[in-house]
């Protein structure tokens, strides 16, 4: 099974708890993301690429919303 962004920002972070750390929010919220409970809001998604270092891309979080954050012409 591919690692989605939110796994692969997970673990670029050091586990849940960390992320949350990391952007301000509890390790609940991200266990919600990880299961697909709750959405991750446009804040949090360019919070998640800040704390990865831009490793993990707003667009990649949020690809249901490209008028807020469109993919790049060259990206497949």
């Amino acid at each position: 099974m591919s690692e989605n962004a939110i796994q692969k920002a997970v673990r670029l972070a050091g586990g849940q708890s960390a992320l949350a750390r990391a952007i301000g929010v509890t390790q609940g919220a991200v266990w919600k993301w990880l299961n697909n409970h709750q959405k991750i809001s446009p804040q949090n998604a360019v919070a998640i690429s800040m704390a990865t270092n831009g490793e993990v891309k707003p667009y990649e979080l949020r690809p249901d919303i490209p008028t807020v954050f469109p993919r790049p012409s060259g990206d497949i």
